[in-house]
């Protein structure tokens, strides 16, 4: 607080050692005495004080010979200390007083403003803001209020203080549940019950963070270890208050809440697109649509349903209405194409991540199941007023898990079809627009001087497109780009052409024959891009992109997808980014098979996976120097971008994941099969920052099932390679060897080191993790002599990171350590950058064995801050973990299981059941340790249910824990065996 003073104000500190600056300048206020004096004068709040009383104060029953004198000289050195400012301190009959008056501020006195203000916002229901002036407040406090400082009036403020901070730090936790913070109020309130045992507050607000995060047997066994300890010690029970809860929990009378980001505030979302400034028509519905969504306040839920032919302006009214709509639902606006009259609608599960995201929800709070990801959607929105456009629905089983289904929220979905099987649903059928309103719109965009005088040919016009309003934008929007053009010559050109009204009849035709009007008068080249760009599966093309699909410059590229945005046969969704309008999409792809060589069409996208894979390998070599992977790439004929530094390389990465996965699921064909797997390869990171884990796995299997079908030795190794790294990432480790094994068996018919260094990296790992340390050590001593053989410098240091894994689990630690180091002196002579991060991890996981806790939890903290700003998810949760069994280690349990906490809140949707199962064994023992039998066991029971979910073979020492619990008797200690360093990252 005090660094943001104005120059030269002076600032009070109390609430830690006594302290007074003035604006950025520390003053000495002299000895633990002198200081005690000025402290008894600042909590006076202003008013006189003897001196005798100040005596007392400082010294109590024994004060020094001439105690008075002492006094008077310490306030004479106050005042010397304070120098231009030593009139705040007064004199006054026998007494002395602080006045803050002058424009000084105290520490205490702002916190307490802050607090008012809070408990003043939580009186009008502004729960976030009522946060965020607590957590102002504790902010404050800088360790042990008036630490240091002797006498009794000291250490009776010390009390106070102390105890309202509790009180201001409860006050801040239960608004971390209200709102919807439980990760983090998790991890705080179980280092704060082991710290005070006996405040049922904490307690209470565990169990509730803990019953709201899905977690009711550990919420449930908090109550029992809190009762179990309460009657041992003070042979009492637990408040009426506790019970209440652990009643309510038991009916489920508490209702689950999200977890929600522990970094960030919920957003307010504000996707739908423009509407139209030409908008034409369609009062009615406008008025109907409208009243229905005014009701959703007052309803559990408004659905509302517009369909309709394609091209007929379903979008265009919804937006209209939506944006009418807005002050109904202030919390946000959410908005989707769910491309449903396409080959490839938008996966429910994929929407539901982005709406999440959107909604302030983080991607490692996500989970993976699309049941789980709707029911996540519907709490995050209990209690807020928030409008979803679903536009472009296929049916309704695609629509039924984006419904926000809460009180005060509103779905309009725009869909081609009627959707009667959706319970609940206003229905709207709108159908083409009637002469009158047809004819306005086309005059609105071409302007009254031009159509007046040609009124009966603008008819012919605006019937010729069927009266659709999509038709007639595009037949408008030419005609306007056209000076020279008359609407007389329109009206000829749709005449003459043989595609006439007998095509443009209300159903797909009328829809095909309005594309094939504008179309029609593109020139060559425009249609050329038109139809090669309609041939890509991804959700969007970047300009890079398009420019190596249809093989010309960047700028040339440009200047004709602007002219197709022009024409309304393209959308810009961003600077430098392209989409089709789904039916523009199926369009494109019906004239390229009309009118395009085949060979052709398999050139552009060849051209496209040459730049998508020459651009991945170089984001590949900038994130990993030393690693020699794309020495062993099929060839492409394609140069990639290039990239000033590896933080844009990484931008491109993940503003391209999607298009990047889809181009290699789409081109797993005979020709380019093995750059499609090359592809995956090379764009690991993907998946393993715990972000695309799902997709990416989807696609390995279904390029692996390729390469089978054609026999391609080489790809199919690289496939099994890429599944064996998916299934170690999701802790199924009986696949991942079985995918190992055949990726070695493969690669060495096929003489592809890199695979055979990365299966028995694999192995290695999997062996590790399940004890089997003499295979271990044969296939990373294997992995070693390849990647060394190969000059494979990351691969050396990874597969030297995992064997002082594998000597540290077998008890030698020194040799472990000195592996780990020389793995890191790999890293540094090369100037890894976030890899840096791999061998820090490693290292730290050592010396933990080795009984240096302290040193390292320095290494992991170095590693984290790494993995964080290379937003690697997953190994964020997982060095947390690290850091947890470092701080057991050094006989710190409760910051153990705060990082282990941490550590789950993380890894909450990602990384799989595995990793999660480990954290929360571990997260056991620490509980244990701190007395929490109860919870512990519920940890294990849960860890259990995970690892048999995942046919993994830690359910046999989670299954003996919960024995041992069950008889009373103290689990063996043991490190575990989990997160061993994956060869493609360290």
């Amino acid at each position: 607080m005090s660094e943001g003073l104005p120059e030269g104000r002076v600032w009070f500190a109390l609430l830690g050692p006594v302290r007074v600056r003035r604006g950025g300048e520390l003053l000495g206020v002299g000895s633990p005495q002198q200081r005690a004096v000025l402290a008894v004068l600042l909590l006076r709040g202003g008013r006189h004080v003897g001196v005798e009383e100040l005596v007392d104060a400082v010294w109590g029953e024994d004060p020094p010979r001439d105690a008075v004198g002492t006094v008077r000289t310490y306030v004479s050195r106050l005042r010397r200390a304070l120098g231009a400012d030593a009139g705040l301190l007064r004199g006054e009959a026998g007494g002395y007083a602080v006045d803050l008056r002058g424009g000084a501020e105290l520490d205490v006195e702002s916190a307490g403003r802050l607090a008012a203000e809070a408990d003043a916002a939580v009186g009008a229901g502004e729960s976030e803001r009522a946060r965020e002036l607590r957590v102002r407040a504790l902010e404050l406090w800088e360790g042990e209020p008036l630490a240091g400082l002797p006498g009794p009036f000291a250490e009776r403020q010390r009390t106070r203080l102390a105890e309202w901070r509790l009180s201001l730090l409860e006050g801040r936790l239960e608004l971390d549940v209200e709102v919807g913070r439980q990760a983090e109020a998790i991890s705080e309130l179980t280092a704060l019950t082991a710290a005070y045992p006996l405040r049922e507050r904490f307690r209470e607000l565990l169990m509730l963070a803990l019953y709201r995060s899905g977690r009711q047997a550990e919420a449930l066994a908090v109550y029992t270890d809190t009762r179990r300890q309460l009657t041992d010690e003070l042979g009492v029970e637990p408040g009426p208050q506790l019970a209440a809860l652990q009643q309510r929990i038991l009916r489920g009378g508490e209702q689950p809440a999200p977890p929600a980001d522990t970094t960030a505030t919920l957003l307010s979302p504000a996707q739908l697109p423009a509407r139209l400034a030409d908008f034409t028509g369609r009062g009615a519905f406008v008025e109907e649509l409208g009243k229905q969504l005014e009701q959703a306040p007052h309803m559990v839920m408004a659905v509302s349903s517009v369909s309709g032919i394609g091209g007929v302006g379903k979008t265009a009214l919804a937006v209209q209405v939506a944006h009418a709509a807005r002050e109904s639902f202030p919390d946000g606006q959410l908005y989707v194409d769910l491309q449903g009259a396409g080959s490839s609608p938008a996966d429910p599960a994929a929407v539901l991540g982005s709406f999440l995201r959107s909604l302030g929800t983080p991607d490692a709070e996500i989970p993976e199941p699309v049941e789980e990801r709707a029911a996540l959607y519907r709490t995050v929105l209990a209690g807020r007023r928030v409008l979803a456009l679903l536009d472009n629905a296929r049916d309704a089983a695609q629509i039924r898990p984006l419904l926000p289904g809460t009180e005060g929220c509103a779905a309009l979905i725009t869909s081609r079809a009627r959707m009667t099987d959706l319970a609940g649903t206003h229905y709207v059928d709108l159908d083409v627009m009637d002469p009158d309103e047809a004819l306005l719109l086309f005059t609105r965009i071409v302007g009254t001087r031009r159509v007046t005088p040609e009124r009966d040919a603008a008819m012919d016009v605006v019937a010729a497109c069927g009266f659709l309003p999509l038709a007639i934008r595009i037949a408008a929007s030419r005609l306007a780009a056209r000076r020279t053009w008359t609407v007389s010559v329109l009206a000829r050109k749709l005449s003459d052409e043989h595609r006439r009204l007998d095509e443009l009849q209300v159903g797909d035709l009328a829809v095909k024959a309005t594309f094939e009007l504008g179309y029609g008068q593109l020139e060559p080249e425009q249609a050329r891009a038109f139809r090669l760009l309609g041939l890509v599966h991804g959700p969007d093309l970047s300009l890079t992109a398009a420019a190596a699909i249809i093989d010309r410059s960047v700028e040339d590229t440009e200047e004709l997808l602007e002219t197709l945005v022009d024409t309304s046969l393209l959308e810009s969704a961003a600077p430098g980014r392209y989409r089709y309008h789904d039916l523009l999409r199926l369009f494109a792809r019906t004239c390229t098979e009309r009118e395009e060589p085949a060979g052709e069409c398999e050139e552009a996208l060849s051209q496209l996976l040459d730049f998508y894979l020459a651009t991945a390998a170089r984001v590949y070599e900038l994130d990993r120097p030393g690693d020699n992977l794309t020495t062993h790439l099929a060839p492409v004929t394609r140069q990639g971008l290039h990239f000033a530094d590896r933080h844009s390389a990484q931008d491109w990465r993940l503003s391209e994941a999607d298009c990047l996965l889809a181009a290699a699921r789409q081109l797993a064909a005979g020709g380019t099969l093995a750059r499609a797997v090359d592809l995956l390869m090379v764009t690991v990171d993907l998946a393993e920052s715990g972000t695309y884990s799902h997709q990416f796995a989807q696609i390995a299997a279904h390029l692996l099932e390729v390469a089978q079908r054609l026999g391609d030795a080489r790809s199919e190794g690289r496939a099994h390679d890429v599944m064996s790294a998916s299934h170690i990432d999701s802790g199924r480790f009986e696949q991942a060897e079985k995918h190992a094994a055949a990726a070695m068996r493969l690669a060495s018919a096929s003489d592809d080191p890199i695979v055979r260094a990365h299966a028995a990296s694999d192995r290695g790992i999997i062996a590790d993790i399940q004890g089997r340390s003499t295979d271990a050590a044969t296939h990373l001593e294997n992995a070693l002599d390849v990647y060394r053989a190969d000059g494979n410098l990351l691969g050396e240091a990874s597969a030297l990171a995992n064997l002082s894994r594998m000597h540290g689990d077998a008890g030698r630690t020194t040799l472990g350590a000195e592996l780990a180091e020389q793995a890191l002196t790999i890293h540094h002579r090369l100037g890894s950058g976030f890899r840096m991060a791999n061998g820090m991890y490693a290292l730290g996981i050592i010396l933990t064995l080795d009984g240096r806790p302290d040193d390292a939890l320095k290494q992991l903290d170095g590693a984290l801050k790494l993995f964080r700003e290379n937003r690697m998810h997953v190994w964020d949760g997982m060095t947390h973990f690290r850091m947890a069994e470092a701080a057991f280690a050094a006989e710190r349990p409760a910051q153990a299981a705060t990082l282990a906490e941490q550590a789950l809140a993380r890894l909450q949707g990602i990384g799989g059941d595995w990793h999660r199962g480990v954290v929360l064994t571990f997260l056991g023992r620490t509980l244990l340790a701190m007395g929490q039998r109860g919870r512990a066991r519920a940890c294990w029971t849960e860890a259990l249910t995970l690892f048999q979910r995942s046919d993994s073979t830690e359910a046999v020492e989670v299954t003996a824990l919960l024995a041992t619990i069950t008889a009373g008797c103290p689990p063996e200690e043991g490190a575990s065996r989990s997160g061993a360093c994956p060869r493609g990252v360290v």
